[in-house]
């Protein structure tokens, strides 16, 4: 799918009270920001409300955003001098007026039908509470770690599927979701902390128990640029997401592994064994691996992975991250019978 090209503007006057805050924070992105803007005012469903929250910008992305605001109503400029993603998010939540909140981010495109489909979306469905959708990407982001990540996200519709593979990497992709307000005050908003302040909140979201749902359909235009936090920022490094999916994986752990704290991890080399470790220090016991090699030089006894019990004999979670081999070692146990989420996980 292309980039919905955007060539003319027409100022929209308010007719109805908004139905969606649209939570835009950026910071310096006078690249992308006017696009970013456009593409929500050529949204199909028109009633909403645009925040524009200035995160300390030094750039023409003030200006840009402020000439928006005095055209356009709906959209409302708001400043944030403390600098961070979390601090610019929680103004814009706190300034938000409607029950239903939207994420954009300054470098993404959003299609026109995107705002319309996840409102419908939630007003139909009242057990859901957050709708995501799928992204395309552009050339230039189309490496083979994004885009393999990208198709992974974009696989995990139902809230099943999204629940199981959270281990595995952040199944939604933060600027891509609708949500209800209501959750805000239920079960407290985004965190502040060395871990990405979004994939803790679908992992505390989900633990508690809230619904999830993504259109299979593509409704946003996903830039990984250079700029982006998730480039930049350490809080969204590899070994600050595993920090906090250990600590989420101990409560599910704690709630679903019959064995509990007994656990054995798939995955016997060097950087499985290191990350498994985290768990041990969350007070779960490794009580052996399993490997392509049996002997393999290890800590705990080391399992060859022909000689796996039968199912119910234990807890596996596969530490194995290596592209492509963990689809297989999930299709190896599934044909001995196991069920994931029941005799095994999938950790990324």
């Amino acid at each position: 799918m292309k980039i919905p090209r955007i060539t003319t503007y027409v100022r929209i006057m308010p007719t109805l009270a908004p139905s969606v805050s649209v939570i835009l924070p950026f910071r310096n992105a006078e690249l992308s920001l006017r696009e970013s803007v456009e593409s929500i005012l050529h949204q199909t469903h028109t009633d909403f409300e645009l925040l524009l929250i200035d995160n300390n910008s030094s750039d023409q992305s003030t200006t840009t955003a402020k000439d928006f605001a005095q055209k356009d109503e709906r959209i409302r400029y708001i400043t944030e001098y403390h600098v961070g993603i979390v601090h610019a998010l929680h103004t814009g939540l706190a300034q938000a007026t409607c029950k239903y909140i939207a994420r954009m981010d300054a470098d993404d495109i959003a299609y026109p039908e995107r705002l319309l489909r996840q409102y419908q979306y939630l007003k139909q469905n009242p057990s859901v509470d957050v709708v995501a959708c799928q992204v395309s990407c552009g050339e230039s982001e189309k490496s083979e770690g994004i885009m393999t990540y990208v198709n992974w996200a974009n696989a995990l519709v139902s809230h099943e599927d999204m629940f199981l593979n959270r281990f595995i990497d952040s199944p939604i992709i933060h600027p891509t979701v609708m949500f209800r307000k209501s959750l805000l005050t239920q079960l407290d908003s985004y965190r502040e902390g060395s871990f990405p302040e979004d994939f803790e909140l679908w992992l505390r979201w989900m633990e508690a128990g809230v619904r999830f749902y993504k259109l299979p359909e593509v409704l946003l235009y996903w830039r990984d640029s250079e700029n982006r936090l998730t480039r930049k920022d350490a809080r969204y490094k590899t070994e600050a997401f595993y920090r906090i999916k250990t600590a989420y994986l101990v409560k599910w752990l704690q709630k679903y592994n019959p064995f509990h704290p007994k656990v054995v991890v798939w995955g016997g080399g060097r950087k499985s064994r290191q990350r498994a470790s985290l768990l041990e220090k969350n007070g779960i016991e490794i009580t052996a691996y399993i490997d392509i090699i049996s002997d393999k030089t290890t800590a705990k006894p080391c399992i060859h992975y022909l000689d796996i019990a039968v199912p119910g004999s234990y807890f596996i979670l596969s530490y194995v991250s290596k592209r492509g081999q963990r689809e297989k070692i999930k299709d190896y146990l599934q044909q001995k019978g196991y069920q994931e989420g029941k005799h095994f996980l999938l950790i990324g």
